[in-house]
């Protein structure tokens, strides 16, 4: 499976080509590439990691260098001029902090090394290209889910941290899926908060705080370990499956908790689409070749390229035919605590 579309929202909509004058920084007909996550604890950055390194070595890469910055921004940068004064042709950076890495991104370009950043959009650093999945339709796959759950009701917004670009384009995303019914009245948001570094264990200390201070009936996640924290305190309250809660990422616990019925939604992202994309565009960046159609984005000061794919809405009703159709998990793992005779049957 193959959607790959152009991002819709909030961007320039005129397509141009992608074009790059890049020569090899050694001049050796050597493609080294560097990919730099923010951290691997995170069971996304796993996957997309080892896809993106069999891709790109697949393409021609001979070396590709992965190291993990620890959620931590400075080793980040340090990490990424260590790979540039190793001669690296291309840096490939899931950003920890979205406003720190403008003088990284100088520092390679000084030196002839392209910069992609990867998911995550690096501000006011005019990187060579921007590749992730749309981020703003995930806010607004959010929003139409829970509206469509619950119309009338009492919301929380637990969003990712605020050092994260996409937590702002996730949140204008649902934001303008629900803010009609919040202008009405039938929307009552009873708090918003900002959970540090995505961590399952921030939204449960928050949840746990917050339940008995107020009633509310949706829990908009910004991913699925948001949504594991907040819905670990809402079980312990007796809560879990009564209120509605978002995430995204398709993580295994979270597709479990969908059939199970603790979970609403999650938003799919095929991450071969992403990781293969990025890989066959760092290549053909070390090479100079054009990378194809690109849309614009503003980093804040810069309109950089920008290739975005198209993510899906995931559900109880429709993980058979899209998580489990796709192979990105077994029937067995996903419904591995319901009994047999409650799972769905595969088509052929």
């Amino acid at each position: 499976m193959k959607r790959v579309i152009v991002a819709v929202a909030i961007i320039s909509m005129l397509l141009t080509s992608c074009k790059t004058e890049q020569k090899f920084l050694n001049d050796d007909g050597v493609i080294k590439i560097g990919f730099i996550p923010e951290t691997m604890t995170v069971e996304r950055w796993q996957r997309d990691r080892e896809i993106f390194v069999a891709k790109a070595k697949e393409l021609g890469a001979e070396e590709v260098l992965v190291k993990n910055a620890y959620e931590d921004t400075e080793l980040q940068k340090e990490i990424a001029k260590d790979m540039v004064d190793a001669g690296v042709d291309v840096l490939v950076i899931i950003a920890y902090d979205k406003d720190a890495l403008t003088d990284i991104v100088e520092y390679a370009h000084q030196n002839n090394v392209k910069v992609i950043a990867y998911d995550r959009l690096i501000r006011n650093a005019n990187v060579d290209l921007y590749i992730s999945f749309d981020n703003y339709r995930v806010g607004e796959l959010m929003g139409q889910a829970a509206y469509a759950a619950v119309p009338q009701g009492k919301y929380l917004f637990l969003n990712g941290p605020e050092t994260d670009n996409n937590v702002y384009m996730i949140r204008d995303g649902y934001l303008s899926i629900i803010q009609p019914a919040i202008d009405s009245g039938d929307i009552v948001v009873m708090g918003e908060t900002y959970i540090s570094a995505w961590r399952d264990e921030v939204s449960y200390e928050y949840m746990s705080d917050k339940i008995g201070e107020f009633d509310f009936d949706v829990i908009i996640a910004g991913n699925d370990r948001v949504a594991e924290g907040a819905i670990n305190a809402l079980s312990e309250n007796r809560m879990s499956g009564d209120i509605f809660v978002t995430g995204q990422d398709a993580e295994i616990a979270a597709c479990q908790r969908i059939v199970e019925g603790t979970q609403g939604m999650t938003v799919y992202k095929p991450i071969d689409v992403l990781a293969e994309g990025a890989a066959e565009c760092a290549v053909k960046l070390a090479l100079g070749e054009d990378i194809g159609p690109c849309s614009k984005i503003s980093d804040g000061k810069y309109m950089v390229d920008y290739i975005a794919y198209e993510p899906i809405s995931v559900n109880a009703d429709n993980m058979l035919d899209t998580i489990i159709k796709d192979g990105f998990y077994t029937i067995e793992q996903v419904y591995a605590n319901v009994p047999k005779d409650q799972w769905p049957t595969e088509k052929k």
